[in-house]
């Protein structure tokens, strides 16, 4: 792990040499660069000679900031940051849940270097659709008085702190109410059972996206993390048809 410093953060890495076009990774909310997927993603590389990148947003894993601090805007430029840095001239971007927002954004910015995208039971715009539509008006007021509100998480005994500073910066950057241009090849991966993100999400992101090569694999009994090593072997499967599509598109 090494870590790459700004003015004002310190970005967490790993990053594995290799043949272009980079695979970059990015987490998804309070996760970091040590999840099943991403160290999945890093052995297929490394497995192959393909350069890969990794990284922890301001807030998460080993990088500076503190988690209630940030917000979609806030991770976006860290992504933006550390691929412009360190991803080279071309990248595949592989987003899990919130990371598939953030991908999603970074390609929109870095259209030029896009060469496919890979989204993990997508989240994007869960911060309006998932969060703030799902509260109760007691809740979305608490939050307004507040500037937090804490929601139980599936994944520990700490609740989520869900901020009013979340909420309202991740309206600036809402993908879903219109066509998301993308020319390159698109591969969505969504569980059947994921009971955060629903499934529709990907199906409406499908429509959305313009890209004439694209496809959505919903996996049957698929929970949110698909973390299971069948799941992770899909992913990789999913990855490797696109390399190798790159290097025969006929």
């Amino acid at each position: 792990m090494q870590f790459l410093s700004f003015p004002n953060k310190k970005l967490a890495y790993v990053l594995c040499g290799g043949a272009s076009p980079t695979m970059v990774f990015c987490g998804g909310f309070k996760s970091d660069m040590t999840g099943s997927k991403a160290l999945a993603l890093e052995e297929f590389c490394r497995a192959r000679g393909q350069r890969f990148l990794r990284f922890d947003y301001t807030g998460h894993g080993k990088s500076s900031g503190t988690f209630t601090d940030g917000c979609i805007g806030d991770w976006f430029a860290d992504a933006l940051d550390i691929i412009d840095e360190l991803a080279g001239e071309k990248f595949i971007l592989v987003g899990s849940s919130m990371g598939a927002w953030i991908s999603l954004l970074v390609a929109r910015a870095r259209v030029e270097k896009l060469v496919a995208f890979v989204g993990v039971a997508s989240a994007p715009d869960f911060t309006e659709k998932l969060i703030w539509n799902q509260m109760t008006p007691e809740q979305q007021k608490q939050m307004m008085e507040e500037g937090v509100y804490y929601a139980p998480s599936c994944y520990g005994d700490e609740p989520y702190a869900i901020t009013k500073k979340l909420i309202e910066d991740g309206r600036g950057h809402l993908l879903l109410d219109s066509p998301i241009a993308l020319n390159v090849p698109v591969r969505l991966l969504h569980g059947t059972k994921d009971e955060d993100v629903p499934h529709a999400i990907s199906e409406l992101l499908l429509e959305r996206i313009t890209s004439a090569d694209k496809s959505l694999t919903l996996i049957e009994g698929g929970d949110h993390r698909l973390s299971e090593p069948k799941y992770l072997k899909l992913l990789c499967e999913v990855v490797e048809g696109i390399i190798k599509r790159m290097l025969s598109p006929s």
